[in-house]
């Protein structure tokens, strides 16, 4: 995202203002920050916290409010784009919408005949919308999406009684409990999805209405079924799309370039369960590149089978990506499609959109060019067959390879490595874990899953071409969705600075925070005790990536264009990157629509949308296989380090699962606990015994509650003495110790085991 900018309606005097003169800079921004206010005003120093001091004031009576990245607005002001609920009908029956998270926020009428294919949005439902300023100074909002789940609607758990049926929410951050008319067909137990009653009694719990019954608590393979609901992930493919990829026939050499003969290998995680990219490199002939390297990737062409304005290309831009499970997949593509035509099976001829890139011995890209083409994959091959292979270990299948193309691929990554590590990005280290599901649907185990050089290959390779497919379109001057990830903010980074003095490790705050710095700093501790906490708190600094029509470059990457073109079959930004191509090259007919063009804008905060909400679909399956995991080892011992301070509590991480769960502040002792928010630690207002942010603990299991993948643990480790040379935090931001802890039955709160990547790829 660009910074907030200064609203250029403003001119305002240097120096700390007065409340009026910042409401007002505040509400002809829109949305802003410390950072930005600080900077029109001119202020340092002293004036810098007395801004802070004012802004905080502001927040606490309810003057100002917290707005997405960007930090604060005017409470009720109206972000550019926003997730509202359709709630009411104006007296010329006009539709009118609310934000989801902004009580104070105005009612805002739905501008009709918005031109967005699919059903149109009624009463009750969530909508994705833009928030667009008339002349009259009021706003009306534009629809972007319906999104699939109903505001009013809730998922969860029946428990039946004699005297009621109650609706239980498996979302622990859910307050609402409907209850049920006498005689529905449900059982206790069931999982089912109620709506709201929207005249039901002022007080006591909420009535409801059943919709329909979607499975039972106490089936293992619940737990997915449970995030597709709760987070409203599309699911499913409507006979339209069925048919059309039923239809889709094999690809012919006609209109395409025959890399039939090009030893192409796919290598993927060996539970992948679509191919959708393939490599191969050898040396560069040209006497002008000595040591340089030519290098293939190969892409399945999705495109030439999903057509703007179909069936298929319009429930693929719905749902905007696939969601992995542990135990299942919510493809983008019918399995015709994913795992069939578009998958670049071995030995089979495939479409694909193709690139060779040619690549000095520096490492540096010296030019590449895109071909349509028909290929045949020489290979399936998994991430750590590949790797034995390489380490000396060949297989029967990996043998016959090792020469001719695993070797130059190896030899070709260790080139590109160079380019790479002068480009320096940034190298976080992320937790993942591998849940194996049994046949019957119980984790099996929860192992790490090893990082190894034939991931970083892949990557690498995918990585490279993304660019060129930016650097292709920029030069054509071709409409695209690039991925974007801004810098880390003004804020993060102070408050990164401020834990890093409380470990004794040193960060001039004035420093731009370029992506070696950071680099720097892992290095340096990750031999240390802090380095696990350091690599977190590194990783809380940054930005989250997203994709935008505009481009602000890579930070994380260190790129300055960027775009995701390998991974068709299950992300429609790469899709449209490739009809993108297509019609920049002059590759067929099938390229950018009318559509695709005058909604690249829309598509692509539609597409962020559905990304993050496949995200946390995603880590609440796992959260609940988890809990599922632990559940008959209630009482058990666990080492863990905190990884999370808030005033209610400690978030801890377990080191033999991964697994992340709650220490209640009130199990901690018999004093209030002071959150210090600069030091990420709980203070003992009394002791000044401290719980810090990083801190190795021993913890019993208390509860784990697989409906609501909650944990909750007891400490048994003793706190951190006092540290002098840290100034005690300020009062107010308290909890309080000494009592036993007091969840919600049944619904323990929690937070998320690491994060599982995709089986087939990265997001980057």
């Amino acid at each position: 995202m660009a910074p907030p900018k200064t609203p250029k309606s403003a001119r305002f005097a240097k120096g700390l203002p007065d409340r009026e003169t910042l409401l007002k800079f505040i509400r002809e921004s829109g949305e802003t920050d410390k950072a930005a206010i600080a900077r029109a005003f001119g202020l340092k120093g002293e004036d810098r916290r007395a801004l802070r001091h004012m802004l905080n004031q502001l927040q606490d009576d309810g003057t100002l409010g917290k707005r997405g990245r960007r930090g604060l607005a005017e409470a009720g002001a109206l972000p550019e784009v926003g997730v509202a609920d359709v709630v009411e009908r104006d007296t010329d029956g006009d539709l009118l919408v609310r934000l989801v998270r902004g009580e104070d926020a105005p009612l805002v009428p739905l501008a009709p005949g918005a031109d967005v294919k699919g059903s149109a949005p009624g009463l009750g439902d969530r909508v994705l919308v833009r928030f667009v300023p008339l002349e009259n100074g009021e706003f009306e909002a534009r629809l972007i999406k319906r999104l699939g789940q109903s505001a009013h609607r809730i998922l969860g758990v029946v428990r039946k009684s004699r005297r009621e049926i109650r609706v239980e929410p498996v979302d622990r951050r859910s307050k609402d409990t409907l209850v049920l008319p006498e005689g529905e067909d449900v059982r206790d137990g069931d999982l089912v999805v109620a709506q709201v009653e929207p005249h039901g009694p002022r007080y006591g719990p909420k009535r409801g209405k059943l919709l329909e019954t979607v499975g039972r608590e106490d089936d293992p393979r619940a737990y997915s079924l449970i995030a597709i609901h709760a987070h409203g992930v599309p699911t499913g493919f409507s006979e339209g799309a069925e048919a059309e990829a039923e239809a889709a026939e094999a690809p012919t050499l006609a209109g395409r370039e025959d890399l039939r003969d090009v030893p192409l290998i796919t290598i993927d995680p060996l539970d992948a369960r679509d191919h959708d990219d393939a490599v191969y490199a050898h040396p560069d002939d040209d006497p002008k590149n000595p040591g340089g390297w030519v290098c293939w990737v190969a892409i399945a062409d999705v495109a030439a089978y999903v057509r703007p304005g179909s069936e298929l290309d319009r429930i693929a831009r719905d749902k905007g990506n696939s969601a992995y499970f542990p135990d299942r997949v919510e493809p983008m593509l019918p399995e015709r499609l994913s795992n069939g035509l578009c998958s670049l099976r071995e030995g089979e001829n495939r479409a694909c959109l193709a690139v060779r890139m040619v690549f000095g011995a520096d490492g540096r890209k010296r030019n590449h060019r895109f071909v349509r083409g028909l290929m045949r994959s020489a290979a399936k091959l998994a991430y750590e067959q590949a790797q034995a292979a390489i380490d000396g270990a060949p297989d029967d299948k990996t043998g016959p390879l090792l020469e001719p193309v695993l070797k130059p691929l190896w030899a070709a990554y260790a080139c590109l490595k160079k380019g790479r590590d002068a480009r320096s990005p940034l190298a976080i280290e992320s937790l993942e874990r591998k849940i194996a599901i049994s046949r019957e649907g119980e984790i099996a185990a929860i192992t790490p899953r090893a990082t190894l050089d034939a991931n970083r290959l892949i990557e690498e390779f995918m990585i490279q071409a993304n660019v060129c497919a930016a650097e292709t379109l920029e030069e054509k001057r071709t409409p695209l969705i690039y991925r974007i990830h801004d810098q880390p903010s003004p804020e993060k980074l102070q408050a990164l600075g401020d834990f890093l003095g409380s470990i004794g490790m040193p960060w001039t705050k004035g420093e731009a925070p370029r992506t070696e710095r950071f680099n720097r700093l892992l290095d340096e501790t990750r031999d240390g005790p802090h380095a696990d906490i350091v690599n977190e708190v590194v990783l809380r600094t940054q930005m989250q990536a997203v994709y935008s029509s505009e481009n602000i470059g890579h930070y994380g990457l260190n790129l300055t264009k960027y775009a995701h073109f390998t991974s068709p079959i299950r992300r429609y930004a790469d899709l449209i990157v490739h009809r993108a191509l297509v019609t920049a090259l002059k590759l067929g007919s099938d390229g950018l629509s009318e559509f695709d063009i005058a909604k690249m804008k829309d598509t692509a905060e539609l597409i962020s949308f559905a990304e993050r909400r496949a995200m946390a679909a995603e880590r609440d399956a796992t959260d609940r296989y988890v809990a599922a995991f632990l559940a008959d080892r209630v009482g058990a011992e666990f080492d863990g380090k905190i990884t999370g301070v808030t005033r209610f509590g400690l978030f801890v991480r377990l080191a033999e699962t991964g697994a992340d769960g709650l220490v209640p502040v009130s199990t901690l002792g018999g004093e209030y606990f002071v959150h210090d928010d600069r030091t990420h630690a709980l203070v003992g207002e009394r002791t000044g015994a401290r719980w810090p942010l990083g801190m190795s603990v021993q913890v019993r299991l208390r509860e784990a509650t697989p409906i609501t993948g909650g944990l909750v643990f007891e400490m048994l480790s003793d706190p951190a003495p006092p540290d002098d040379s840290m100034p005690r935090p300020r009062l107010g931001v308290r909890g309080r110790g000494g009592g036993p802890p007091r969840p919600r039955p049944g619904r323990p709160p929690g937070i998320r085991t690491g994060r599982k990547k995709k089986m087939g790829g990265k997001r980057r």
